[in-house]
């Protein structure tokens, strides 16, 4: 009886041992290379058919007939949002995986900085102007490659189909359909088109920007433009708020925290000899640091009151006055954790640095809410090519070779992270 305990107990462990036998490196480049065709197929499709914030319908679908091929089960989420979950069966962390899927209402552009695409959007009015279809295509090549590794792997992984990242629409119902599932760590990546093809960007701290909405209407009371004396006239009232706001932003803030103002509308009449009856002010603002983002509105408020009251018109700020989302902010352990786990398969590409940092703002900042969390940029500029347009430029392009070095991040940090 003893024996069979013991031998039970070492056919056990070894088992055990086995499922946690490291996968070398040279597996998971094999791994990438393998679906590297698979990569440009996806985006392709996927650019060719682009949809809307909370309307991607199609692509959802077509994403989700992708996923059954491989027999992984899936759990929609409210909108057009889901996750797959792959499960090895075996104890072990669980680690998230997430890409975004939306388009932007830019109409295509079908030249980039140099040539004619090669890929060009056949729903007009609508395309690809910030890489998501790149996401989606890295997710489902690192579920493929995954998915051929489970046997040699531990834990859970759950991949993550946000709908609406540009208008925030999806990000709600994900975080709270993700809630039960105990995420130990959730990995990310953006194609960014200020860094080269290949090259891959993985800081600790604050890496993208928060946002914070700027839309209030300054109320007067409108006339015939001859009588201006017999009117309150919101225009002027609203030019000197904004001077107001741009000088208390120089002397108010602090100036060693990054906090930008972006005015981009105001709006008010129709007709010349018309005084309206009120002025709406709109933009954005961002930062890095939370406390600084909410300074920077009761700076904005404020101003705005107390002009207003100088000119005897009055301010009303609209329900989506304040700060919309926080900054993206990589957790620095995970960070360098990520950042030791790319450089083994891609030992010159890995680089960080506060330069890198961008201004714009990410539904990925969320995640943090669940657990520790990593974003990474994925460089896709390529000069010979053409890509390396702004991102929501109608020139932005994808260097389709850049798709690779997304999968192989993606797949090393969960074969390491699962392993560790």
């Amino acid at each position: 009886m003893r024996i069979s305990i013991l031998f039970f107990l070492c056919f056990c462990g070894v088992s055990l041992l086995s499922a946690q036998k490291t996968v070398k490196k040279e597996v998971v480049l094999e791994k990438v290379r393998a679906v590297d065709s698979y990569l440009r197929e996806i985006r392709g499709y996927l650019h060719e058919h682009p949809e809307l914030s909370g309307k991607e319908f199609e692509t959802a679908r077509f994403i989700r007939a992708e996923i059954a091929g491989l027999g992984i089960p899936v759990t929609e989420v409210p909108g057009t949002g889901f996750y797959a979950v792959l499960d090895t069966r075996k104890p072990g962390k669980t680690v998230g995986l997430r890409a975004d899927m939306d388009a932007l209402p830019i109409p295509e552009n079908p030249l980039n900085l140099k040539q004619r695409k090669n890929r060009i959007s056949q729903n007009e009015g609508v395309s690809h102007a910030c890489g998501h279809d790149g996401h989606v295509a890295i997710l489902l090549g690192a579920m493929k490659a995954l998915y051929e590794l489970q046997n040699r792997l531990t834990g859970k992984i759950i991949f993550i189909f946000e709908e609406g990242e540009e208008t925030n629409s999806g990000i709600p119902a994900m975080i709270e359909a993700l809630r039960p599932l105990k995420i130990d760590a959730v990995y990310g990546n953006h194609l960014k088109s200020s860094l080269n093809t290949g090259y891959i960007y993985i800081q600790e701290g604050a890496i993208m920007a928060g946002t914070g909405t700027i839309a209030f209407d300054v109320t007067g009371q409108g006339g015939h433009a001859s009588r201006p004396d017999l009117s309150v006239n919101p225009v002027f009232a609203a030019a000197n708020i904004l001077t107001g706001i741009s000088i208390a932003w120089n002397n108010q803030r602090d100036i060693t925290k990054t906090l930008t103002l972006g005015i981009s509308q105001i709006h008010g009449g129709e007709v010349y000899n018309v005084i309206p009856n009120s002025v709406f002010i709109g933009g954005t603002i961002r930062f890095f640091d939370f406390a600084e983002g909410e300074k920077g509105f009761s700076i904005l408020r404020k101003v705005s009151e107390d002009i207003a009251k100088a000119h005897n018109c009055s301010v009303k700020f609209h329900d989506k006055m304040g700060i919309a989302m926080g900054p993206v902010v990589n957790d620095p352990a995970l960070a360098r954790f990520t950042r030791e786990a790319v450089g083994e398969i891609y030992p010159d590409k890995v680089i960080s640095g506060k330069q890198y940092i961008w201004y714009a703002a990410e539904t990925f900042a969320r995640y943090g809410e669940l657990a520790p969390a990593v974003f990474t940029f994925v460089g896709i500029k390529n000069e010979t090519l053409g890509s390396g347009a702004e991102h929501h430029n109608d020139r932005f392009d994808v260097d389709e070779d850049a798709l690779q070095y997304g999968v192989g991040a993606m797949t090393q940090f969960a074969v390491k992270f699962l392993s560790k």
